[in-house]
């Protein structure tokens, strides 16, 4: 089992990572460093775990960076597009879905402060965009329930597919 994250820790995901605290980078280049980064990370280790039969779990996808992108302007359905061209679709997305006023808790922002994703209405907008995906491997986890529940969702969700006779 290959356990992954995304923006990785290369020289593209490094950028991203640090221009969320250094000063973010224009809309444009973010996403051009996205792509560049994800490309890479399909390229040196997705594409070859999965040539080998290893399970890939990524924190994050292209599915983040259609939320996250479509919120500062960009079409999500293009950014899925763009990806597919290179980029392996998931045997399983999950979705863990909060009500707006708890990941507001959970995050600590009070009276509206924080960065521009850690807004109600950005939050509200990448929420809209994450259900837009209509796919037979989402799975939708409602992430407002006790985390023994979120537990037993998840891996209900993986022994299925794991148990499934096409994989």
């Amino acid at each position: 089992m290959i356990l992954s994250r995304e923006p990785t820790d290369g020289p593209f995901g490094r950028r991203l990572r640090e221009s969320a605290t250094s000063g973010r980078l224009s809309p444009e280049e973010e996403l051009q460093l996205f792509h560049q980064d994800r490309r890479e990370h399909v390229e040196k280790l997705i594409a070859p775990a999965l040539q080998d039969g290893e399970i890939v779990i990524l924190d994050r996808y292209y599915f983040s960076t259609m939320a996250y992108q479509g919120v500062r302007g960009f079409d999500p359905g293009e950014i899925r597009r763009i990806n597919e061209e290179f980029a392996p679709r998931p045997d399983l997305l999950l979705l863990l879905d909060l009500s707006l006023d708890t990941a507001l808790e959970r995050i600590g922002v009070r009276d509206g402060r924080g960065n521009e994703f850690e807004q109600r209405e950005s939050l509200q907008h990448c929420s809209q965009i994450f259900h837009s995906v209509q796919d037979d491997f989402l799975r939708v986890i409602d992430a407002d329930q006790a985390i023994e529940e979120i537990h037993g969702a998840i891996m209900a969700a993986v022994q299925y597919l794991l148990q499934s006779p096409s994989r």
